[in-house]
């Protein structure tokens, strides 16, 4: 496979890995619970809008009022009271965070009921109940639930402009949403939503004219003026009518929208406007919003009940009174006061201290959030999905394309101006960028995944490279480059070498007869033959010329143990050529010689620029391969240097004498090899002692007695090489005597 197909598929198998998770439950709720608590954290608390404040029933007001520390249970003619005081203070609407489920007082349940009746802007919380749906006969339909909603104490009900309710999801579960119309509940309108449409009533002649230039005959199904609704209290039968609207007209929204955007009705009142696009986008929206948290607790703005309460004793011109003019007041319970059985709302902004954002703010900001129309936003979930798949996709290109290095800092960097991106797309605009499934993981992912990909690639082929290395060099050689290829120009060592050097006979010419690719496959046998007993004794082959190989056994030291693995190699190897050449009796014969020689070599690279070759170099490496050629002078098979053969005893070996080779000027006392000791014959003992006399009386330069001894040596075997050799040297000698000075050492001229 290809390096750009690796990298198409690494980016497709990020991509789609990412787009699966992101499409899972786990994945959702993985984004929701540390990428959405993450932008929050990094944004960090912002303003909240003037036009809300939260009245807190909190622990400084019970001090001071000496109340019960169970807020529910102070009494409702407070309540009556800073009604009063709020609506003397010319509040847009007041809501109650406190559910009044039944008569306490009589007298106070009058007074508070009078109260809201007089403000006729108050709206109350219910509270919801999951009931089990019946069939007709009585049976119940199965699992099927709905939820109710249950309306405050009647006559307080009956007074308030309107009642909803405001369910959110407890702890364990970290609060990220609320529900704008509750589906489970028949789409009823919670309590912020409420709120907000009352205080929406002061554009409410703006969203009929609106109304009127969409769809000019629907308007007429609406109340005529905010007026007849405040006295009617029908503010839940016109959302109910609104929310029908936009949703049997899903264009309505956008071409309301745009002509308000295109109209200058509301030029000089940029309030009005604002508050009539918030209120068109809230029907047009889902059923449930993500909450856009201002910060931690006390961050809308915050008066303590008593405070608000004393504050009607101070004269009206006094500076310094809280000014609510226009203003949505939500009262309810501090999150340190809530009953036992209550349970706080866990945020992003919950404090270590285990003080949680109370339900009453948490409605103060949902409120907010739907005035500003400013709610966090999920990123459209195509868009998010395209996001997510390109994104791992060019990840993986990228790492896959790219050295490790590289691929790390791409990634880091891509990373980071994602983060960047998402940050300030999430503080500017409210939107929210997935962040856990890219960062953390598809973008680990793709530089891990395919660093290892890459990495069991890359091991795979140096052990192919180190499998191919080891045909032509030593494993511990090939341990040393696998380190570093500096070793190649600089690595050398000093050993004690066996050099076995051999050469076929004949090569040349078969060479001419034979097809080059029959020549390759007729030569891998042959040196597969003669390889195998190198490999069998410990030895290494290390180089390969057309029909030559060298073998060595190299040590520190000199070591007898190498020089007989060496022999023992080399009559080895001329039996399994004979033996090769029986079986291959149809083709060209390759007989086989055989030079040996020990000493010191030094194992290096030799070569220069891009290209170096392995091999020893020495004096012992030369007279080996000289060594094999005077087997071409003596008719020898087995040529070896009479210091290789020292302390051996397991060998029958005849000495040669003394030869000067050609291109050497010190002389090499020459053996030849015959067989193992224990597969010697008598005739080839009683030849060796005939050759042995004869040498004698020829390096004395008794010429006709050596001459005696060689003749006897042919017949006992017929053409002896080296007695026919050395009949030639008696004769020429006899005629030119090489003088008194001669040592006895044979000069050689051709290899």
């Amino acid at each position: 496979m290809s390096r750009r197909s690796k990298a198409i598929w690494a980016g497709l198998g990020v991509g789609l890995l990412g787009l699966v998770v992101n499409l899972t439950p786990f994945g959702i709720a993985q984004e929701e619970n540390i990428g959405l608590h993450l932008m929050f954290k990094l944004r960090g608390a912002r303003k909240a809008p003037p036009d809300v404040v939260v009245v807190a029933m909190e622990s400084a007001s019970i001090n001071h009022l000496k109340l019960p520390s169970n807020p529910t249970k102070w009494p409702r003619s407070l309540h009556a009271r800073i009604i009063d005081n709020i609506v003397e203070k010319n509040a847009a609407v007041i809501a109650f965070d406190i559910f009044f489920s039944e008569s306490r007082s009589p007298q106070d349940d009058d007074r508070l009921a009078k109260a809201i009746q007089r403000a006729g802007n108050v709206v109350l919380i219910e509270k919801l109940k999951k009931v089990l749906l019946f069939t007709p006969s009585g049976t119940k339909t199965g699992n099927v639930e709905i939820e109710e909603s249950v309306p405050p104490f009647l006559p307080l009900a009956q007074s308030a402009l309107a009642s909803a309710p405001f369910a959110l999801p407890k702890i364990p579960v970290k609060l990220n949403s609320y529900w704008t119309f509750k589906t489970s509940a028949g789409d009823a309108p919670s309590l912020p939503v409420v709120v907000f449409q009352v205080f929406a009533l002061q554009v409410y002649d703006e969203l009929i004219g609106l109304l009127k230039k969409v769809k000019p005959s629907y308007p007429e199904l609406l109340p005529i003026n905010s007026d007849v609704i405040f006295a009617d209290k029908r503010i839940k039968e016109l959302m109910l009518s609104l929310k029908i609207f936009f949703e049997q007209n899903p264009m309505a929204a956008e071409d309301m929208l745009a002509k308000l955007k295109a109209s200058d009705i509301f030029v000089t009142e940029a309030k009005k406007r604002q508050i009539l696009k918030s209120l068109i986008r809230l029907y047009q929206g889902p059923n449930s919003h993500f909450l856009n948290f201002y910060g931690p607790p006390g961050t809308v703005s915050t008066v303590p009940y008593y405070q608000l309460l004393e504050d009607a004793k101070r004269p009206k011109n006094e500076s310094g009174r809280f000014d609510l003019r226009d203003k949505v007041v939500f009262i309810g319970l501090s999150e340190g006061l809530r009953p036992e059985e209550e349970e706080g709302f866990h945020t992003v902004f919950s404090q270590s201290s285990g003080i949680d954002i109370s339900g009453v703010e948490i409605a103060a900001t949902a409120f907010a959030n739907i005035l500003e129309d400013a709610p966090v936003q999920p990123l459209d979930i195509r868009a998010q999905l395209v996001g997510v798949f390109l994104w791992g996709a060019v990840l993986g290109i990228l790492c896959v394309s790219l050295s490790t290095s590289m691929a790390a800092g791409c990634v880091l960097v891509l990373s980071l101006l994602y983060l960047l991106l998402a940050y300030f797309q999430f503080h500017q605009n409210g939107i929210w960028y997935p962040l856990v499934i890219p960062l953390f993981l598809q973008s680990p992912l793709s530089f891990i995944g395919t660093t290892t990909w890459k990495y069991f690639e890359v091991n795979r082929e140096r052990q192919n490279i180190r499998t191919a290395f080891e045909y032509y060099i030593p494993n511990d050689v090939v341990d040393q480059l696998a380190k570093s290829l500096s070793n190649i120009k600089t690595g050398r060592k000093l050993v004690y070498g066996i050099c076995l050097f051999t050469d076929a006979k004949g090569y040349t010419s078969i060479s001419e007869t034979m097809d080059p690719e029959e020549l390759g496959s007729y030569m891998n046998k042959y040196f597969e033959v003669i390889f195998e007993p190198v490999r069998k004794n410990s030895g290494i082959g290390l180089e390969l010329k057309a029909d030559s190989m060298l073998a060595l056994w190299t040590k520190d030291h000199p070591d007898g143990t190498l020089k007989n693995l060496a022999c023992h190699t080399a009559l080895d190897i001329i039996q399994a050529v004979d033996e090769f050449n029986q079986f291959y009796s149809s083709s060209p014969l390759l007989p086989t010689r055989i030079g040996i020689h020990s000493g010191y070599i030094s194992l290096k690279f030799i070569g220069a620029i891009d290209h170096y070759q392995y091999q020893p170099v020495g004096d012992a490496v030369n007279t080996a391969s000289r060594m094999e050629g005077l087997n071409k002078h003596l008719g020898t098979k087995i040529l070896v240097s009479e210091e290789v053969l020292e302390r051996l005893d397991d060998f029958l070996v005849r000495r040669l004498g003394q030869f000067i080779l050609a291109g050497k000027s010190n002389p090499v006392a020459a053996c030849e090899l015959i067989c193992r000791t224990e597969e010697s014959t008598e005739l080839q003992k009683n030849l060796c002692g005939i050759f042995s006399q004869a040498l004698d009386a020829f390096q004395r330069q008794s010429w006709d007695e050596a001459m005696v001894g060689f003749h006897e040596s042919v017949k006992m075997h017929h053409e002896d090489g080296p007695s026919l050799f050395y009949l030639d040297r008696c004769e020429k000698y006899k005629r030119n005597p090489p003088g008194d000075s001669w040592d006895g050492v044979v000069r050689l001229q051709t290899k």
